[in-house]
């Protein structure tokens, strides 16, 4: 098959900023992040972000059935050449930030997403699987370095914050891989990293996820406040309420949130859902 940068000069495709477009075509490194997902040959994929349709080629081989999002319509013709003779892919040409997940969990049962996300997505996609894909049993996305770093943090380092906690309620992230900025086309500004975040129900036992999500939102809303000032303006509580809550979850006075671990953030979760404060 004619490489990928033949195929999009023939089509005449341009690429769009607004879409973060930057296209993988190593097929050692394209076959690297299939293992990396995870993929099994009788399994369920959800690519976001088709592109040229290497990773969706590369996914084809690999799994079972692939099912591939991508937002640029002008790609049409390209992914039709690209991918043909993948009987078990089909694209979708839409926004997955707009698709109903229960649909997608029923149609697909139980998948994987693979993608190959641009910075101003990253978090929102993640976020929208981790919070409303039951079926969804884990993530592994391209992303910038640095955002890399933040899903993987540890508490009390600079990189730890609301996505890295959130993450790790359902699953556990890690780095798989560094991907330099010359492997894509067109080369961008900066280094990426695979990570992979694998789902795991009940990792951290909480009563209610909506609280823990309401705790991890008043913990990094201001890092520059203490916790207990935090709760105060997010939960509408008395100085005195707050540091007795505080106090009996066991944490000491003047703490910021980004000091605390998830299973921390679970702990006073689960007080405030006791007392009512949150459901």
């Amino acid at each position: 098959m004619e490489d990928v940068k033949g195929v999009l000069a023939r089509h005449k495709f341009t690429f769009k900023k607004q879409y973060g477009q930057n296209f993988l075509t190593d097929a050692n490194l394209l076959a690297a992040i299939v293992r990396d997902a995870g993929v099994q040959s009788d399994g369920a994929v959800l690519e976001i972000g088709a592109g040229a349709g290497a990773l969706t080629r590369a996914l084809s081989v690999a799994a079972g059935r692939v099912l591939a999002y991508e937002i640029d319509v002008s790609l049409r013709p390209v992914l039709a050449e690209t991918l043909s003779g993948c009987a078990n892919t089909e694209v979708v040409f839409g926004d997955i930030l707009r698709a109903d997940m229960q649909a997608l969990g029923r149609r697909l049962g139980e998948y994987r997403v693979v993608a190959n996300l641009p910075y101003y997505v990253t978090t929102p996609v993640v976020m929208r699987f981790l919070e409303e894909a039951p079926g969804c049993r884990g993530i592994t996305v391209m992303v910038q370095e640095e955002v890399a770093r933040r899903f993987c943090a540890q508490p009390g380092s600079p990189d730890y914050g609301a996505v890295t906690a959130a993450i790790a309620l359902r699953g556990e992230a890690r780095i798989m891989r560094r991907v330099p900025r010359e492997m894509f086309f067109p080369r961008p500004n900066v280094d990426s990293a695979v990570v992979r975040v694998e789902f795991c129900e009940g990792r951290i036992p909480v009563k209610s996820a909506a609280a823990y999500r309401a705790v991890v939102r008043c913990a990094f809303a201001n890092r520059r406040k203490t916790l207990e000032n935090n709760m105060i303006r997010a939960f509408r509580l008395l100085r005195e309420e707050a540091r007795a809550l505080l106090q009996a979850a066991g944490i000491a006075d003047m703490t910021r949130g980004e000091m605390l671990s998830p299973t921390e953030l679970a702990r006073l979760a689960d007080m405030l859902t006791d007392r009512k404060i949150l459901q």
